[in-house]
């Protein structure tokens, strides 16, 4: 069962292949402000039925991109890099890659808030502390 995802005028929508079962809510400066629920999914999972007047915005040089309309201003979606691709949950380095390098692989999150009618009673929402984190 596909999902759509619309900000509030409708340029933006997001057509996704399936709920997630887990999502994240992040307290860090950004999210906690913009009040997201991310769900993730996989390079090409997203299908962009339209993406008039997107804008995008980062904090971290381009590491870290978010993306709102620009006309109504809902945070959409976002993308960064692929941490889980590289290092284990105690933080240290998977075997073949070099302690403290950058992820080639990209995470990609939608804004679960955007999605009417979302049954969220099978997500399990992890809480995430990005304050005290990043």
């Amino acid at each position: 069962m596909s999902l759509i995802a619309s900000c509030h005028c409708g340029a933006t929508k997001i057509e996704l292949p399936h709920p997630p079962a887990h999502a994240k809510e992040c307290n860090c400066s950004y999210c906690a402000r913009t009040g997201a629920v991310w769900g993730y999914y996989g390079q090409g999972e997203m299908k962009f039925l339209s993406q008039d007047g997107e804008k995008t915005y980062s904090a971290s040089d381009g590491i870290n991109r978010h993306h709102f309309c620009g006309n109504c201003g809902m945070q959409t979606w976002g993308d960064s890099p692929d941490w889980a691709s590289m290092y284990n949950n105690d933080g240290t380095t998977k075997e073949g890659f070099a302690p403290g390098s950058m992820p080639t692989q990209r995470s990609y999150a939608v804004n679960l808030r955007l999605v009417d009618d979302l049954d969220w009673s099978g997500i399990a929402v992890e809480k995430v502390d990005g304050r005290s984190s990043w």
